[in-house]
């Protein structure tokens, strides 16, 4: 298991590496952290989650995905259902604290309009057998180069157009596939005036970060112990088939804030381990926090520019 921890951060480092260069709010935030003080380098940073988006059709969506980090030895944990936008997910708890948990969400196709259907299977029928069953999983270069491959050709301009007025995800995952979708700042890792959610916020605000007011800017769990916000996702070029270019919804940076279980909260905060926190997600927080990605948060942040 050893090996394997060390393939999984190789794959972990990769995906980072890629969102970074992709998502210029990532830099931004940590320039800004840096430059106030809440942290003297990135590595100070904990990451709660990594987010993935996947497609529900044979040999591909969750059943397929999470074989990539149930290998790494992350464990399965709870189902969500997301009525409104038709998605299932699962989180994944990591074989060790120091790893970021692991959130993979599924559309579920089926619940679409047939014209939705037939434009999606038009892409992902090409995919003849489970991906993640022909790789080498203890090789991070080949684990690391699929999870950032095309698994379909590169979709028109139109059939990602019909996609998104039906239904947004469906239309995110057609043409990013499995581009990691966020990465989560834990914000009560944090020194005081940051290691709030509502800090936070204030902190991003002045740094001239847009914030997903879908729910609220901040949304919290049922318990009042998950507490989370996230960024607006950037626009993104993208080339569709046929050489249209259009900007697109990219990724985001979400933050959260995890309140010690009642049994710890007297406690001071370097006894509060990450098993005396809250643990899981909440379905009414993350149904908010999907639409970062959404055209009626993307062009809200547009018009503010």
């Amino acid at each position: 298991m050893e090996g394997n921890r060390a393939v999984l951060e190789r794959v972990l480092k990769g995906l980072m590496d890629r969102y970074m260069e992709r998502v210029p709010d990532v830099k931004k935030i940590l320039e800004a952290m840096i430059r106030e003080g809440a942290i003297s380098a990135p590595e100070d940073i904990e990451n709660d989650h990594i987010a993935f988006r996947t497609m529900g059709v044979p040999h591909l969506g969750i059943h397929s995905f999470e074989k990539i980090f149930l290998h790494y030895g992350y464990l399965k944990k709870d189902y969500y259902f997301f009525p409104e936008k038709k998605l299932n997910a699962y989180w994944y708890a990591p074989p060790e604290p120091k790893y970021p948990r692991i959130f993979v969400s599924e559309l579920a196709v089926d619940m679409l309009s047939k014209q939705s259907q037939d434009i999606i299977t038009r892409y992902t029928g090409e995919v003849g057998a489970d991906p993640v069953d022909a790789l080498d999983l203890d090789d991070a270069k080949q684990t690391d180069a699929f999870l950032h491959s095309s698994l379909w050709r590169i979709p028109s301009l139109a059939d990602y157009q019909a996609l998104a007025a039906e239904s947004e995800y469906a239309a995110w995952v057609i043409y990013n596939r499995y581009y990691l979708n966020h990465f989560t700042i834990s914000v009560h890792h944090l020194k005081e005036g940051y290691n709030t959610v509502s800090d936070f916020n204030r902190f991003l605000e002045r740094n001239g970060l847009k914030l997903n007011d879908a729910g609220g800017k901040i949304k919290i769990s049922r318990d009042g112990l998950l507490l989370q916000s996230a960024t607006v996702a950037g626009m993104v070029e993208a080339v569709f088939a046929g050489g249209e270019r259009i900007s697109i919804a990219g990724s985001y940076v979400e933050f959260a804030e995890r309140k010690p279980l009642d049994a710890y909260a007297g406690l001071s905060p370097h006894e509060i381990t990450r098993e005396r926190r809250r643990e899981g997600f909440e379905t009414a927080n993350a149904d908010k926090i999907f639409e970062s990605t959404y055209s009626a948060q993307t062009t809200k942040g547009m018009k503010q520019n």
